[in-house]
């Protein structure tokens, strides 16, 4: 395991980033509420809370796991912390606490295990933000493209936070394949350049154009919407289910995990459980061009007012061509620069898959991309 000054710098800039969208989340409400769109303000509001939520229970779930016997009084603050929602930031100053020593404290004793903390608590808190990615960042991008697209009327914080959660959902993505790949022992990680670029492209036009189509289905017809989005989710949770994903140590919070589980494969394909996925990702994304194809058809079936406008004609050939492009960097990501087609790991294996590897960390039972 390896932690850098570049990891550290990435870790207090992420604390940053994290204020900055609290912040932008809050404003974007209020300019809703401003703008007299009451629902969308409150549902801005309901996203946060419902994020939120979700990710203190997972950190405090993971800091009660991770507590040693006679530790039990500190758990009982890192509760209250949590109650108060604020546990995302105390694991960045753990983040920072350990990342310092990692790299800047000129004491060397117990070096190994300090950059050990440093690479678990940074990928505990990828873990973290990939669920804030989905369950929040992700529907709110879909409220703001329905909002220019159904009103018209959009201002320009609202044309920042819509690129600033473009880039966000596609960058936590690879954010976290980088931690993941980094916390594996004997993982080789994704190179800075081509294969670096070629996967944050993938995510990002793949992504893009997904949620583009979504919205314009959701501009077209409610309920079809509601129904697509519906069973979509339904089907990525009975796949977990199927998969028998064992993240979590308790019955009720492998049940969460699983739903969680299935709103992220609503936008994006994650290997629930480390097996190999050219089958499943080939269906997915096979699935994903029939989908969008459908959606545009319809669309120009039903001829709702929006479908009519020039913007309408710029976007769903941004749709197309973003869906397009982001296939092509999948296959050449995967067939050219993903990590396990070096030497390394044919020669060590699937680490993931390994029963020796199983309970170092729990990322290994997590999703893998």
């Amino acid at each position: 395991m390896s932690f850098t000054k570049w990891n550290f710098f990435m870790t207090v800039f992420g604390i940053f980033t994290f204020l900055f969208d609290i912040g932008a989340d809050l404003l974007l409400s209020f300019k809703f509420f401003q703008q007299e769109l009451y629902l969308f303000s409150l549902l801005t509001i309901f996203f946060v809370l419902v994020s939120t939520l979700i990710v203190q229970a997972f950190s405090y779930t993971w800091f009660k796991d991770d507590c040693d016997e006679g530790s039990y009084g500190r758990l009982k603050w890192v509760l209250v912390v949590h109650l108060f929602q604020a546990g995302t930031l105390l694991r960045y100053w753990y983040a920072v606490k350990y990342g310092y020593k990692a790299t800047y404290d000129p004491r060397r004793e117990n070096h190994a295990d300090t950059k050990k903390k440093a690479v678990e608590t940074m990928t505990d808190l990828s873990m973290l933000r990939c669920f804030k990615t989905y369950l929040e960042s992700a529907p709110q991008l879909i409220l703001q493209l329905y909002v220019l697209m159904e009103h018209g009327q959009i201002t320009v914080m609202q044309y920042a936070s819509i690129l600033i959660s473009v880039c966000s959902i596609s960058w936590s993505t690879v954010d976290y394949q980088m931690s993941l790949r980094k916390s594996l022992p004997g993982k080789k990680g994704i190179s800075v350049g081509f294969p670096m670029f070629s996967y944050v492209f993938y995510k990002l036009f793949t992504l893009t154009s997904w949620i583009l189509s979504i919205v314009f289905l959701l501009t077209c017809n409610h309920h079809i919407f509601t129904i697509l989005v519906t069973v979509l989710g339904i089907v990525g949770f009975c796949w977990a289910w199927i998969q028998k994903t064992d993240f979590c140590r308790t019955k009720r919070m492998e049940i969460l995990y699983r739903a969680i589980v299935g709103i992220i494969l609503i936008f994006t394909f994650f290997n629930v459980k480390g097996s190999r996925t050219r089958i499943p990702m080939s269906v997915y994304y096979i699935v994903r061009v029939l989908t969008t194809a459908g959606i545009l058809i319809l669309c120009l079936h039903l001829k709702p007012p929006f479908v009519l406008t020039f913007i309408f004609a710029v976007l769903s050939i941004v749709a197309i061509v973003a869906l397009g492009f982001g296939i092509l960097f999948l296959i050449l990501y995967y067939a050219c620069f993903h990590p396990s087609l070096s030497s390394i790991d044919r020669t060590l294996g699937d680490t993931v898959d390994s029963p020796t590897c199983m309970d170092r960390s729990r990322i290994t039972h997590f999703m893998i991309p």
